[in-house]
């Protein structure tokens, strides 16, 4: 096949540098924006933090040069000015009438790894064996379990540390840091974990039948089998109900009582909206306390200035270094621009929740949430559905009573036999609330519950029930049930 040219005449739709910036800048929490701008500061010169000395936009635009430029040149006219870039104030903390915010936040302050290292080292532990504990120990998770086997962890250490350990040595290691606090840190499996947490308690009756209970019946317990106990140990209803009080008595995730790195800064949470309540009207803020102000880095302007004033003595080196500055002070607008359009777009968005779950602002009471989709807060901003859910995906807003995922505003909406649209939190409500007030020795089965709904008029199947109830966290009825 001979090789030929050919015209062709097609439009494609590429996003701007500036779109793409949006785009990331929407998708982040308060927290990792102020990463971000830091980040973007260190590996930008031409971006700088302050509020002084920046450039006029029209100003830089009216800048004037000389008829023997050349095209670089001109590229470069729209950065020449006696004046400054502009700069975007992104907090204005100078605002006497704004409210003041205090930002809740909870956090542990020391990490569960951390406290175990410190306890470690206050063991009688040679070199060696300090060494293949502190190993161990590296290798729990996040609620203090060891999920990995113990040869896999011998086979790490002679790869990685050269040391050549026996399954059995590590096991004895592992006791010794089972001994530790908190109760029930380093074992295998949810019934070690309860049976560490049951040694260190006083020996009552109670105690010894719930570790005979725990050890012999382990699964008949995990499943509510408590008749089957009973017939098989021969106990009393009360012996089994005094037991049981003490096994759910016990921390089934033992390193939660202590937050992980990565815990730690999960429950550390940092708002980005505030929602204040005051006579009757409801304010939206953002959350700009810790971001700073940005604008062009001043040295930036003196040097291209500089450029114009001897543009006909520079080197070909020079030139070469004002290009890259004019590369770097692009990217320090499209930045600073799409900071701007990041706070704008999350600013009318949250305007839009509000106006939409208006009596819940004013009163954050549960009932009044009205049905709300991505769609109708699309429709009321102008912005795309896809935009919508980028702003609201992790995103809190706090209020007077407390903090809220953004996303704990929206439901679907349901309709009861009068026709009424309601939104689907309002049946969780009730459904909840049902569940709350059940016999605990019979507990609710999916289908009463949907019989209860239904009468209270609320048309829902029961496989919606059965939705609802797992989104809730609430088990089955038979892993309900209490003796």
């Amino acid at each position: 096949m001979a090789l030929k040219q050919q015209q062709e005449l097609k439009q494609t739709q590429r996003l701007s540098p500036l779109q793409m910036q949006v785009i990331k800048l929407v998708e982040l929490n308060t927290v990792e924006v102020e990463d971000r701008i830091k980040q973007e500061v260190e590996d930008n010169p031409a971006l700088d933090t302050g509020n002084d000395d920046s450039l006029n936009d029209k100003e830089i635009d009216e800048q004037e040069m000389g008829d023997d430029i050349t095209q670089d040149e001109i590229m470069l006219g729209d950065y020449l000015s006696d004046e400054e870039i502009p700069d975007f104030h992104i907090n204005q903390r100078d605002r006497k009438n704004e409210p003041s915010f205090v930002e809740i936040s909870y956090y542990d302050d020391i990490s569960l790894i951390d406290s175990l290292l410190e306890q470690l080292s206050l063991l009688d532990l040679d070199e060696r064996r300090h060494t293949i504990a502190t190993y161990i120990i590296g290798n729990l998770d996040e609620n203090g379990y060891l999920q990995r086997d113990l040869q896999a962890i011998a086979d790490d250490l002679l790869f990685q540390q050269q040391l050549e350990v026996t399954p059995l040595q590590l096991e004895d290691l592992l006791y010794e840091i089972q001994e530790l606090d908190p109760a029930g840190v380093g074992a295998r499996n949810l019934q070690e974990c309860l049976l560490l947490q049951l040694a260190r308690k006083a020996p009552t009756d109670a105690v010894k039948l719930a570790e005979t209970i725990l050890t012999d019946f382990f699964e008949e317990f995990s499943r509510k089998h408590y008749d089957k106990i009973i017939q098989q140990i021969r106990i009393s209803p009360d012996d089994l109900r005094d037991a049981i009080e003490e096994i759910t008595s016990l921390n089934p995730k033992p390193g939660n009582s202590l937050g992980g790195a990565l815990q730690t800064a999960m429950n550390n949470i940092t708002p980005d909206f505030l929602v204040d309540t005051f006579n009757g009207q409801v304010t939206i803020h953002l959350n700009n306390s810790n971001i700073p102000s940005l604008k062009v880095n001043n040295s930036f302007s003196e040097m291209l200035k500089g450029y114009q004033e001897n543009k006909e003595s520079m080197s070909a080196d020079d030139k070469q270094a004002i290009l890259f500055m004019k590369q770097k002070v692009d990217s320090a607008k499209w930045f600073i621009d799409a900071v701007k359009q990041r706070q704008n777009t999350l600013q009318r968005t949250m305007e839009a929740i509000v106006n939409l779950q208006y009596d819940f602002f004013l009163n954050e009471d549960e009932s009044q949430l009205k049905p709300m989709v991505l769609k109708d807060v699309a429709e009321r901003t102008g912005f795309d559905i896809s935009t919508v859910s980028r702003v609201s995906n992790s995103k809190y807003v706090q209020t007077n009573n407390g903090i809220y995922p953004l996303k704990y505003f929206f439901s679907e909406a349901m309709q009861t036999s009068d026709g009424e649209d309601i939104s689907s939190r309002e049946v969780k409500k009730i459904l909840k609330e049902s569940i709350d007030a059940e016999n605990p020795t019979r507990p609710l089965t999916d289908d009463q519950l949907t019989q209860i709904l239904n009468e209270k008029g609320y048309l829902i199947a029961r496989r919606t029930v059965a939705k609802y109830r797992e989104q809730l966290n609430i088990p089955v009825s038979r892993l309900r049930k209490k003796i």
